[in-house]
């Protein structure tokens, strides 16, 4: 930290908050210089994690990225892998299977849980409430548990395919899911009493980290972001893929425009997932899981261009996937929402805030810093 005395009689502080800070939504840096304790100009740093997933995927063939894209966004992988099969399949001419839409349908849901369970919790450590943040990880654990059960891993799960997904469901894992569903929503309402109804949680959220509703088509908002800005935008509703037109679901939206309206829409997203979950689980037909693909090792896909995009649990997501015939991609562009949310937007919404709050505002647009060194 330098200490700068300027011709006013104030003085202006100029300090890095992260990489290595624990209030950091990743391996990302904010470079800020503040007026006492106001902020008067941010720039948000990234560089730390020199990933570029883009040109790697380039020099793989087609099916070997599967492992790859799932590190994108690390507490939400089956998003990616959704996203480039969706392309490869469009590419292709590829059918998927009823049931597989289905299990993906599934898997996705469950992922979204999952992230909104962490980032619900988060947003309640940002401002000291430990325990809010240790349920979130706690509830979210017992997903993990079942994609363990699912996949082998619990992380990255590698499960979605082109064509399908790798493997049925294991036997009694619909009920296993209803339980760990029953577990979750039984725990819920004291989540809510922790930390909605805290009056401390709202002195510290409500109108502070402000998105004006103007900004969303100015800057491409999207996800709770935006809708916690009262934007009705949904990718499962606007342009529904694999069951999602299937399912009885209704978009959620908020008016606060302020992290607690953020922090009540992802709330009111875990009560849908579960929703949608139990939908699913009702509505899955029997029948085969994957669509048999050819040798993998010499795969063309054919020549051609495909967006794919999804509703992942912070907004839009999208792949540009552009093949030439050969045995790699030609082009893969990924569009996530965090090259946004943590770069135009943030630096625009930390002037004027106290430094107390950067942490705050931080979480609350929930940034996976991989999406943007891609």
């Amino acid at each position: 930290m330098s200490v700068n005395p300027a011709t006013d009689p104030k003085k202006t502080t100029h300090l890095f908050f992260g990489p290595q800070h624990p209030g950091v939504t990743g391996n990302m840096s904010i470079e800020m210089w503040f007026d006492g304790d106001e902020i008067t100009k941010a720039i948000t740093h990234v560089g730390y994690l020199h990933r570029g997933f883009e040109k790697l995927m380039e020099k793989r063939l087609w099916i070997q990225n599967f492992p790859l894209v799932c590190r994108i966004c690390v507490p939400e992988p089956d998003t990616n892998e959704e996203c480039y099969a969706l392309a490869i399949e469009e590419l292709s001419g590829i059918p998927v299977p009823e049931r597989a839409k289905w299990i993906r349908t599934l898997i996705l849901e469950l992922a979204r849980l999952a992230v909104n369970l962490m980032a619900f919790g988060g947003q309640a450590g940002t401002i000291g409430l430990g325990t809010g943040a240790m349920w979130g990880i706690t509830f979210r654990d017992f997903v993990l548990d079942l994609f363990e059960e699912l996949s082998g891993a619990r992380i990255y799960h590698i499960f979605i395919q082109p064509g399908g997904v790798r493997k049925d469901l294991p036997p009694g894992f619909e009920k296993r899911v209803l339980e760990v569903l029953a577990k979750i929503g039984e725990r819920l309402p004291e989540m809510d009493r922790l930390i909605l109804n805290n009056a401390v949680f709202k002195l510290r959220t409500k109108n502070v980290g402000v998105v004006d509703p103007q900004w969303i088509q100015e800057y491409g908002l999207v996800g709770p972001v935006a809708r916690g800005s009262g934007s009705v935008r949904d990718v499962r509703k606007d342009a529904p893929y694999e069951v999602y037109d299937k399912l009885d679901f209704n978009v959620i939206t908020e008016s606060g425009c302020d992290i607690y309206s953020r922090a009540v829409v992802r709330r009111r997203e875990i009560d849908l997932s579960i929703s949608l979950i139990r939908q699913i689980l009702e509505g899955i037909p029997e029948g085969p899981v994957a669509t048999q693909l050819p040798n993998l090792t010499q795969w063309r896909v054919p020549p051609g261009e495909y967006y794919s995009r999804v509703e992942s649990a912070r907004g839009e997501y999208g792949y540009y996937v552009v093949s030439d015939g050969s045995l790699k991609p030609r082009r893969i562009h990924v569009r996530g929402p965090s090259y946004v949310h943590a770069v135009t937007l943030l630096e625009k919404m930390l002037v004027g805030a106290n430094i107390a709050d950067v942490s705050n505002i931080m979480v609350s647009l929930t940034t996976c810093p991989p999406e943007i060194e891609r």
